[in-house]
């Protein structure tokens, strides 16, 4: 099946996801919910989801010039909000954009292992960090969650957060996990994790991660204040595990239909309805949009600028 195709047809099954949840939700109630949104909780979701992406920019950066790949902080803020835009309109989730970020930083003449890895450790640490948090949201809503497992809370909390610690832990056991893998392409991955700052870099990937997440959590919270959603800080650390983790699968355009089924899902435990829960989704995915057309205005479209760091 050629490329096209295979776009064509990830789209399209995001968006019959998308029409599907939306009729199971009953799209009235959830245009109804759209409509009553409140313009400050809106606006401050969208700042919020600004700042976090401008944190991810600069953490990329560093961790690119960490690698060996140059490029100034308003380079990595351009490529990197340019990136969300195509992130947001075309198919295949977050892996454009990313595919996107490092071709450019490529194309600026940097080395190309260090420009593909850059992005790759940036992503993973990202999830690293959006697992944690939400194994740690899991636990702090055990009283919640355990019931629809079939499991005591007790057990539950103390296997999730035994679970979280260990996963924490893994990228501090790389250097001794490299030394037993002899493929090639881990060549870069395994010098890094040589070097003797690697776990000082290593704690300031996890703080801004950290930090990412956090302002992207109080970003989709913004998002259900506006449409009457009131949840406490361990709901929304539980929910955005799956509903960030969704919308990055490339199987849809932005995200738009996988990131709305998994808020259903995560955030019916608390008590929300559907059409809030799809509204609330729907209104994070649009942050993702404005941003893009930030970015645009900021720091010029796609292919504009990008030859030299």
């Amino acid at each position: 099946m050629k490329r096209a195709h295979k776009a064509l047809l990830r789209g399209l099954l995001g968006l019959g996801l998308l029409a599907a949840v939306l009729a199971l939700a009953d799209p009235a109630r959830v245009l109804a919910q759209l409509r009553q949104a409140q313009p400050g909780w809106l606006l401050a979701g969208l700042l919020l989801g600004i700042a976090s992406n401008l944190v991810s920019a600069l953490r990329w950066r560093a961790l690119a010039r960490w690698l060996g790949a140059d490029m100034s902080a308003r380079d990595a803020c351009r490529w990197y909000f340019q990136a969300i835009g195509l992130n947001a309109l075309l198919p295949g989730a977050v892996v454009g954009g990313d595919v996107y970020r490092a071709v450019l930083l490529r194309r600026a003449g940097q080395d190309t292992l260090a420009s593909s890895w850059s992005v790759v450790l940036d992503r993973v640490s990202g999830l690293w960090m959006l697992c944690a948090i939400g194994g740690l949201g899991l636990a702090a809503s055990a009283d919640r969650l355990a019931p629809l497992i079939g499991l005591p809370a007790a057990p539950l909390i103390g296997v999730v957060l035994a679970g979280t610690a260990l996963w924490l832990a893994v990228p501090w056991c790389l250097p001794w996990l490299l030394r037993r893998g002899g493929w090639a392409w881990l060549a870069p991955l395994r010098a890094a994790a040589a070097r003797p700052d690697w776990s000082v870099q290593l704690g300031w990937q996890a703080l801004a991660s950290g930090a990412v997440q956090g302002l992207s959590a109080a970003a989709l919270a913004c998002g259900g204040l506006a449409l009457g959603v009131v949840l406490g800080p361990a709901a929304w650390a539980f929910a955005i595990a799956p509903i960030f983790l969704m919308a990055a699968l490339p199987v849809s355009v932005g995200g738009w239909g996988t990131r709305e089924a998994a808020a259903v899902a995560a955030l019916a435990p608390f008590g929300v309805a559907a059409p809030a829960a799809v509204g609330t989704a729907m209104v994070y995915g649009l942050y993702a949009i404005a941003q893009g057309a930030f970015g645009a205005l900021a720091f010029g479209l796609p292919g504009r600028g990008a030859t030299s760091p």
